[in-house]
């Protein structure tokens, strides 16, 4: 890539070029052949480089991202107009390229909190969990007593007290995939290990009932676990004041915890992207990819998310995966997605948001092209479904949709500690109990949102880093934070109100 160039070319197979910055009509790109744009091109977006006849495809990366739906000239710029979805077969060739990278000569150390049980936290959190909708209030009042005074001022150990609330947990099959979806959430929220102690709280009538969720979690209540119901306990007030004393109970034993120097192996970073535009899968998100690809070296953990947002370039993964099994994974996952849009009469490439398109993405064939590139090269060792226990090192793949706080949600409680997050558009986002690492894909957005963002990507295009210094910097910033360094978002308090677990089956 010439820094000095108008527009770009990514594959040499590529029927279209990307527009570094703004192109007016008329110009002339001398980097291909005097070729004279006649139509103004808007920063991010494509340009045709050759004719491309009606229905045939328009090819990105080398990939296929969509089907023209009216002839295309050399020059003109390509978008929604003229660009849309077709089907197409793919190769899956599973295994084809899988690749384990050899371990790292000198293992990578952060500074974490080791729980009893030897799993580690990045974050030394107290959390208030609400089993339903309804006890979401008492929660929140339970967290401000906390925020709102200096009740923690003989704590400094402790990283402050979290509300994990959400819109859910009632008028559902009381035993149906909804509510257990629901209660494997809670649970990996109450038993993250970036929580010293949680105190759980529930209404009382709800489908979702505490007894029961702790049953199918294997959450065992005691001094650091504390279940509390408003209807049993007299009401709102007197449930906050029995909530803000248990807390407080937990609190010197939380203070207790110190940092040690442990192994990269035990990071689980969680990859997402948001608000994401046509440099995403230039800059930012391959340079995490080779972060992802350092990660995986030192023994740690990476999970790639958001089913909807590899539909088109799952045939990626399937050649990464270790195993033909965990390849099928991959596939089972797009065919239920299918059916299920074709099921609620949707589509999937209704995903693409207006700032998606506005940014120079066309259909989500293009979108997840760009998104997988944030899993680097390494093979894919297992595949789970939302919210689930992540038991493999190394890079996996967790179903979800493709709402950014409702994948993120789900990785959490998968056990992510950590979450690195790709933006274009400018996403503001925290993920409570673990930090999350903004990284934005192009100079401009960074400048104009600096105080949300932790690294500009952005340079990789300007010509001040390559992909490769850009992942050891994401990857080296990653051990800071999980060290305790504060991101942008946990500096602005963001992460209270981003929890969204994914609710599935009727609401009645």
């Amino acid at each position: 890539m010439s820094h000095d160039s108008l527009a770009f070319k990514l594959h040499p197979d590529d029927n279209v070029a990307i527009a570094r910055n703004a192109i007016a009509k008329g110009t002339v790109l001398a980097e291909f052949a005097n070729l004279v744009v006649t139509a103004d091109v808007p920063a991010a977006h494509k340009v045709a480089l050759a004719p491309v006849a009606l229905g045939e495809p328009v090819l990105r990366y080398g990939q296929i991202i969509g089907f023209t739906t009216q002839p295309i000239e050399p020059g003109e710029h390509v978008h929604t107009h003229n660009l849309a979805m077709g089907s197409f077969e793919r190769d899956y060739a599973f295994g084809q390229d899988a690749r384990v990278p050899a371990a790292a000569a000198r293992p990578a150390t952060f500074k974490g909190f080791v729980r009893a049980d030897g799993r580690v936290a990045t974050r030394n959190y107290i959390g208030v969990v609400s089993t339903v909708n309804c006890s979401a209030t008492v929660t929140k009042l339970v967290v401000e007593h906390f925020s709102k005074s200096d009740a923690l001022k003989d704590y400094p150990f402790v990283d402050g007290v979290v509300p994990i609330t959400h819109s859910f947990g009632c008028c559902i099959e009381h035993n149906g995939t909804g509510v257990q979806q629901l209660r494997r959430t809670l649970g990996g929220f109450v038993k993250h290990a970036n929580f010293a102690g949680v105190v759980v709280i529930g209404l009382g009538c709800e489908a979702n009932q505490m007894g029961a969720m702790f049953m199918s979690e294997g959450i065992e209540t005691g001094k650091l676990i504390a279940p509390l119901v408003i209807q049993e306990k007299g009401g709102t007030r007197k449930t906050v004041a029995a909530a803000i004393a248990a807390v407080e109970a937990m609190l010197p034993v939380a203070n207790q915890c110190r940092r040690e120097d442990v192994s990269a192996a035990h990071l689980t970073v969680a990859l997402q992207c948001g608000g994401s535009d046509g440099y995403s899968g230039i800059t930012a998100n391959p340079a995490l990819g080779i972060a992802v690809d350092l990660l995986v070296a030192h023994g740690g953990t990476a999970i790639l998310s958001e089913t909807p947002e590899i539909y088109g370039a799952e045939h990626l993964l399937t050649r990464r995966a270790v195993n033909r099994e965990v390849g099928q994974g991959i596939v089972d996952l797009i065919k239920w997605w299918e059916d299920y849009a074709d099921r609620e009469k949707g589509s999937i490439d209704n995903n693409p948001t207006p700032g998606n398109k506005s940014g120079g993405l066309t259909t989500i064939l293009e979108k997840s092209l760009g998104a997988v590139a944030k899993s680097g090269s390494s093979a894919l060792m297992g595949v789970y479904r939302y919210a689930e226990p992540i038991t493999t090192h190394g890079l996996v793949f967790m179903d979800a949709p493709g709402y950014d706080p409702m994948g993120a949600t789900g990785q959490i409680a998968s056990g992510a500690n950590l979450v690195a997050f790709t933006t274009g558009r400018g996403s503001c986002f925290g993920a409570k109990p673990s930090p999350s690492i903004k990284l934005a894909t192009n100079t401009k957005m960074f400048l104009r949102m600096k105080d949300d963002m932790d690294i500009n990507c952005g340079d990789v295009m300007d010509g001040g880093a390559t992909l490769e210094s850009k992942g050891r910097e994401i990857f080296e910033l990653m051990l800071r934070i999980a060290s305790g360094e504060m991101s942008k978002s946990e500096e602005l308090g963001l992460g209270n109100e981003e929890t969204v677990p994914w609710m599935i089956g009727a609401q009645m």
